[in-house]
């Protein structure tokens, strides 16, 4: 019950709006939060936050602060951020095999 449970929690923190996005961007780079703000589109400031520290917190992104003024802080992903950027690539390519049957359903279901 409890991986169950835990499996739940974490499908919920990484399966929202921007959490996917994030992993996308970051890739198999080194990003700044500047970076990453650009690179996600639409994003806000503290919705990159959140997102940022609920990936840290599942051990999907590591973050890393330079000592510097003002403080670097870059992000990467871990190893099982790696194996989910793999999964969210999967969905992608899912999504550009599919897409015209996908946009023919929206046609013909808002039509009716």
């Amino acid at each position: 019950m409890r991986a169950d449970s835990l499996a739940r929690e974490i499908f919920s923190d990484i399966a929202n709006k921007w959490a996917l996005l994030i992993v996308e961007a970051v890739g198999d780079g080194t990003l700044r939060f500047t970076e990453l703000r650009r690179e996600v589109e639409g994003i806000s400031h503290k919705m990159l936050t959140q997102n940022l520290r609920l990936l840290e917190r599942n051990g999907l992104v590591e973050r890393t602060v330079h000592p510097t003024v003002p403080p670097r802080v870059e992000y990467t992903l871990t190893e099982p951020g790696r194996a989910l950027r793999a999964t969210v690539d999967a969905m992608c390519d899912w999504t550009h095999r599919h897409l015209a049957a996908i946009e023919s359903a929206r046609e013909r279901f808002d039509a009716v």
